[in-house]
């Protein structure tokens, strides 16, 4: 809106000169005074503006799609048929000559020393519907299949030597043995004559169908929780134990002498990436040759295990059951001790912290580590030796 400027010419000063006037005949004429009106801009005023506070970033917790349900092995959301279908857990060799396709899809990962300080890997991959390529597949170890158990998964393996015959000889595992299989092939790309068998989706379902085995839960398994999750919306970040500890690397070389594994906490993706140092010149990811991606986890437990060495060839053995012992969990950059339980064959794995709760993992794939009761691994800079 303009202002207006009344500018008076006539002032009270010269009033009596230009208010007045006379005529010829002496009489005195009134003037009117002349005003002036001048239009201005009016100034701008500089009106402060408050600048809107950012908004929180709200977690949506809704499924992406009619039907689906949280996965009773990583709480992530999955359809309902792949929730109630029993998963598979596939023995992996991890050496500089393994060729490891799909293993990037497990939902837990099992890492464990076999004889001469190898490691071998058991993946359990609840969805397993559409695998082209899965292994490559190596010979069991009778305490892997003990943690097969827990998960009540279809054991897939090539093998074994005959420490293993007690345990695949029950009737109640279900195995799926690649020596005895005509839906396992060997790939002539691996570079190798050993570490080249491998088994896809179809071939899997032929094997289950031709064993007379059933894709749904055993009695007891499909309402059993296994794990327990922090809610999504809420996760566990550790900040509320006061001896937690910053956790951004996680170097399992002691443990894992060969393999020389370590994991590292990525800050804008939340996860841990997975690294190998099996030889000299192959320093770096632990790539899914199918697909390229890099292996990551939302968790890491660590399970110090009492073990012995079952003769010269350096066969182990490890107390899977009926047994309380130590070990670590990690998860979004931090680590705190707990102790693991397992009471029977088919019973879960537990873990507690220091003060008897049972510990919320995050929603998410996790990385189980059995060490050796004695060993060590390192975190960023602190050297922990199992036991302590």
């Amino acid at each position: 809106m303009k202002k207006s400027h009344i500018l008076l010419v006539a002032l009270s000063s010269t009033l009596l000169l230009f208010g007045c006037g006379s005529n010829d005949d002496g009489k005195i004429e009134y003037v009117e005074p002349v005003v002036e009106i001048i239009e201005e801009e009016p100034e701008p005023i500089e009106a402060e503006i408050e600048e809107p506070e950012p908004e929180e970033e709200v977690v949506v917790d809704i499924p992406p799609a009619e039907g689906m349900v949280r996965s009773r092995i990583t709480n992530e959301w999955v359809t309902e048929e792949v929730n109630n279908t029993r998963p598979v857990s596939v023995m992996t060799p991890n050496t500089k000559t393994a060729a490891q396709y799909g293993i990037s899809k497990a939902d837990i990962l099992y890492e464990c020393n076999v004889e001469k300080s190898i490691t071998r890997l058991m993946g359990v991959y609840q969805d397993w519907s559409d695998f082209e390529r899965l292994g490559n597949v190596r010979s069991c170890r009778d305490y892997y299949v003990y943690w097969s158990f827990e998960w009540d998964a279809f054991y897939i393996h090539f093998g074994g030597p005959f420490y293993i015959e007690e345990v695949i000889s029950r009737p109640d595992t279900e195995d799926i043995d690649g020596m005895s299989s005509k839906n396992f092939w060997r790939a002539n790309d691996t570079g190798n004559t050993t570490d080249n068998a491998y088994v896809d989706t179809e071939g899997i379902k032929a094997d289950i169908e031709r064993l007379g085995y059933d894709l749904n839960y055993r009695s007891g398994y499909a309402d059993e929780q296994h794990y327990k999750f922090a809610p999504f919306d809420s996760p566990n970040t550790l900040e509320q134990y006061s001896d937690s500890i910053i956790a951004n690397k996680v170097d399992m070389s002691p443990t894992y002498p060969l393999t020389r594994c370590y994991f590292i906490y990525n800050e804008a993706t939340g996860l841990y990436d997975r690294y190998q140092h099996i030889t000299n010149t192959n320093d770096g990811p632990h790539i899914d040759k199918a697909n390229g991606q890099q292996l990551a986890f939302k968790n890491i437990l660590i399970q110090n295990t009492y073990f012995e060495v079952r003769d010269e060839s350096g066969y182990l053995a490890f107390q899977c059951t009926d047994s309380t012992r130590d070990g670590w969990f990690f998860t979004n950059g931090r680590g705190i001790h707990v102790t693991w339980k397992k009471t029977s064959d088919y019973g879960a794995t537990r873990y507690y912290d220091d003060d008897g709760n049972e510990i919320e993992l995050n929603t998410g794939k996790t990385m189980v580590c059995i060490v050796e009761d004695g060993d060590s691994f390192i975190v960023d800079d602190q050297k922990i030796t199992s036991g302590n």
